[in-house]
């Protein structure tokens, strides 16, 4: 089913993000993945996926001391790393193209607005400000130029 094979992607694509931030073992994985995604991972997926990324050469795993017993702790190779800054871009990108539309851009200094603004109607036009003070600013340089424009007018 195409619906579930796009949660998997999501859930393997977490379990590299979360070993990008820190060694875990298998546990960890589960635990972290299932709090930060709210969906739990079956051990029949997680433990075959981290054989493959080590058989790939993306992660590297050591027995270490954890609580009372070693565990298998997994760690991204380097090659492992550049494969998470990969998917932190991808998923950068996907952001994007979800908030890209939803943006104004200030009248006055250009920065993005996602959320809000200010509006303010100006020579019979509304538009869209991030604040007040761009506003303002805004028509400080409309009365400026106006000025200078009178007085070059004035010289002629």
């Amino acid at each position: 089913m195409p619906s579930e094979d796009v949660a998997l992607d999501m859930i393997r694509s977490s379990i590299i993000l979360l070993l990008s931030e820190k060694p875990l073992h298998g546990y960890g994985i589960m635990k972290e993945v299932e709090e930060r995604i709210g969906r739990p991972v079956n051990p029949s997926l997680l433990y075959p996926f981290l054989k493959q990324l080590e058989k790939n050469g993306l992660v590297r795993s050591t027995k270490r001391p954890v609580g009372q017993r070693p565990k298998v702790v997994y760690t991204l190779t380097a090659t492992g790393k550049e494969l998470a800054a990969r998917i932190y871009k991808r998923i950068a990108s996907m952001i994007s193209m979800t908030i890209e539309p939803n943006l104004s851009v200030c009248f006055h200094c250009g920065c993005k607005i996602y959320e809000g603004g200010y509006r303010e109607a100006i020579a019979g036009r509304e538009k869209i400000f991030c604040c007040a003070h761009c506003a303002q600013a805004y028509k400080n340089e409309l009365s400026s130029a106006a000025h200078s424009l009178k007085i070059e007018k004035g010289k002629t």
